[in-house]
């Protein structure tokens, strides 16, 4: 017989639509949940159930889980299976969140207004700048199921205190610094990945962005880079336009190869779980990255970084990174932001870069310290799980 489960205080729902980035978001909620403890009415541990509905995706950042099992316990989480059947006998947590406007099935829905009290269900929104944003943040949905009605509210993460704030767990910049500040800790890191200690004057940059032609033009500015260059390249949809860059297209590579042209060397590194994307980030000198949650680890790694947002049509897509340099660069002189503004617009335009990588010592030291006290910034208001639970104390 199958051990019965506990009764959860959490339930939340996530829809894989981009391989890494919804799941990635939704995994690092659900464990920071779990680790810090919020909610529990069930004895001393919290309990957090994760629906998913492509466990094969996110078995590539949690190599433990099994895609073949409905149901499994990972790092004190339990991993369900979503899919139309829903189990038997399930009952919903507390606390039902929807990540980024994936739907309930009725079923479940039905479930939540037989629960007494019934759940508080939290749509939790894709992260924007846009000042709209605040106008929206907390709100409540009315929804009629037969003849009772559930409110669910809307949750959007952001940038300024009138919003959810970013996902952070308690202790990530102290563990930062401590990584940083590691000398020795740093050399065995590359060395775990087949590199030498870093060079005096050479940069290390990670490469996690999608497809665009803006990318060649930046491979071909490292290889005549005056300083050598070291490209740390995890294996994705990035790849072909590296490749292309070095003149070596339809070349076939995998992880662990290193390639090197003129001052530039790219290492090919295989998909790693979260912790080591983190270190990775704390690591290099220049992050590039792409769609949500590789941006906002970037943002803590208190590095330079540019943001590849996922593509939309009509051009949508850069209404939301303006609205984010907007905040972004706030308090920068004006030159250097205007190059940085530049410099986003043009990987996400795929516009040749060869100018403005030119200027990257220009700006280098004035970016950096930059990136850093933005890190700090985006704290002053508490991250996005303190900001929710205290969202939740008057609804529960």
């Amino acid at each position: 017989m199958p051990t019965p489960l506990p009764p959860f205080d959490w339930d939340i729902f996530c829809c894989v639509v981009d391989n890494f980035g919804d799941i990635g978001v939704t995994w690092r909620l659900a464990r920071q949940i779990e680790q810090e403890g919020h909610g529990s009415t069930h004895g001393s541990e919290t309990k957090v159930r994760l629906w998913v509905d492509d466990l094969i995706s996110f078995a590539r950042i949690c190599p433990g889980l099994n895609p073949e099992l409905d149901g499994q316990w990972q790092q004190g989480i339990y991993i369900q299976h979503w899919h139309d059947t829903l189990p038997v006998d399930v009952i919903p947590a507390r606390v039902v969140i929807e990540a980024f406007a994936c739907e309930l099935q009725p079923a479940f829905i039905g479930k939540m207004v037989q629960h007494h009290p019934p759940p508080c269900w939290i749509n939790l929104e894709y992260l924007s700048a846009e000042s709209w944003v605040e106008d929206c943040h907390g709100l409540a949905s009315p929804q009629r199921v037969g003849n009772q009605s559930l409110n669910k509210y809307f949750f959007f993460p952001g940038f300024t205190p009138k919003t959810g704030g970013l996902l952070c767990e308690h202790g990530l910049v102290q563990a930062r610094e401590r990584w940083q500040q590691d000398e020795a800790g740093l050399a065995a890191y590359w060395a775990s990945l087949g590199l030498p200690p870093q060079g005096e004057d050479e940069l290390r940059i990670s490469l996690f962005a999608y497809e665009s032609a803006a990318l060649v033009s930046l491979v071909e500015g490292w290889q005549a880079n005056p300083a050598p260059v070291t490209l740390l390249l995890p294996m994705g949809r990035a790849v072909t336009d590296v490749l292309r860059g070095l003149g070596c297209e339809g070349r076939v590579v995998q992880a662990g190869d290193l390639l090197q042209r003129g001052n530039l060397s790219v290492k090919l590194l295989p998909m790693t779980d979260q912790a080591g994307y983190d270190r990775l980030l704390w690591s290099c000198d220049l992050n590039l990255v792409r769609g949500e949650d590789s941006f906002v680890r970037a943002q803590w790694s208190g590095r330079p970084f540019l943001w590849h947002i996922y593509p939309q049509e009509e051009q949508a897509h850069m209404v939301k990174l303006d609205g984010f340099l907007d905040h972004y660069l706030e308090g920068l002189p004006e030159e250097s932001a205007q190059w940085l503004r530049a410099f986003n617009h043009a990987l996400n335009q795929g516009d040749n870069t060869s100018e403005l990588w030119a200027k990257w010592p220009q700006y280098d030291a004035i970016w950096r310290q930059h990136g850093r006290d933005w890190s700090q910034k985006l704290l002053r208001d508490g991250d996005l799980l303190t900001r929710l639970v205290k969202f939740l104390e008057s609804r529960i």
